[in-house]
């Protein structure tokens, strides 16, 4: 299943491989949609494919890291 999300990554994390984590540990294809990123912080738009079960534990260990994730609905209008 596709999950939508906007994230936005804190200044200590961006040297992380965050996405590659996701595909790696939690078996999730990320698919970034578009991006924003300066010296201190990251801004995202990706799709997540990937079981239900799997994109769950992707979006909490997310979270854990200090990314903020925003769902992303089918009407609304990203701009970066």
């Amino acid at each position: 299943m596709l999950h939508k999300y906007f994230l936005t990554f804190p200044h200590e994390i961006l040297d992380e491989p965050v996405l590659y984590t996701l595909g790696q540990d939690f078996n999730v294809v990320p698919n970034i949609r578009g991006a924003s990123i300066s010296d201190e912080q990251a801004l995202m738009a990706v799709e997540l494919a990937g079981e239900e079960s799997a994109v769950a534990r992707a979006v909490a260990w997310l979270k854990e890291r200090g990314v903020g994730v925003e769902p992303l609905g089918p009407d609304r209008k990203l701009e970066l």
